[in-house]
């Protein structure tokens, strides 16, 4: 007989959706228990699947790892860039809209910000490079931007782009973790202010 506490199994799927249910089991696992203590055997049990459909997916753990890594990055930088892009010009704004976009990234549901911001992986060579990746995309976008507005060299420019995304995720994730009274908007209204005021004590091209 069956048992009563088999798991049941999900109904086949195209191989898309598939995917990204499973990605979507591995994503709360590794956010609950990290990668270290994260089993396969859980991940197939939370997504309702066998665990030979699991690898028929993905042939091992730093694979699903990987496949989640990659999506939570190209959803910072786009973040990061559609906040750079959107406020016509004013570059006060675009500091706003930028450090916003990184409170987002933090405070959304899946925890996505852990795998980029907090992994236990950072020594794994295919992990490093995706981090160092995206930390080096999102500063030169705003490096560009502070090139633009000041007439300050290249180099200069990304040492500043660097401060501004390091204070960004920095104060977001202490703003989360201390689960207080401060609401999201204002939280992020205050650290711009204190990057704006950095950044406008540098003259501006053509003033």
């Amino acid at each position: 007989m069956t048992s009563s506490t088999t798991t049941a199994r999900s109904p086949r799927m195209p191989r898309s959706e598939r995917r990204a249910q499973l990605l979507e089991a591995a994503q709360a696992v590794f956010v609950q228990s990290g990668y270290h203590a994260a089993a396969m055997d859980e991940i197939a049990e939370r997504a309702g699947v066998s665990k030979p459909v699991l690898y028929q997916h993905f042939p091992g753990k730093l694979d699903l790892y990987l496949a989640l890594l990659d999506t939570h990055c190209e959803t910072l930088e786009q973040l990061v860039r559609r906040a750079l892009e959107h406020t016509d010009g004013d570059n006060e704004q675009r500091v706003r809209a930028t450090v916003a976009a990184y409170f987002d990234f933090v405070s959304r549901e899946d925890a996505a910000f852990r795998m980029v911001f907090e992994s236990d992986l950072t020594s794994v060579p295919q992990v490093r490079a995706r981090l160092d990746a995206v930390e080096l995309s999102c500063a030169e976008a705003i490096s560009e931007v502070i090139a633009e507005d000041t007439g300050v060299d290249d180099e200069r420019a990304l040492l500043l782009g660097s401060a501004l995304a390091g204070m960004a995720q920095v104060a977001a994730r202490h703003w989360l973790a201390q689960d207080g009274d401060i609401p999201e908007g204002e939280a992020a209204r205050i650290i711009s202010l204190l990057a704006w005021r950095g950044l406008g004590s540098f003259p501006k091209v053509g003033g």
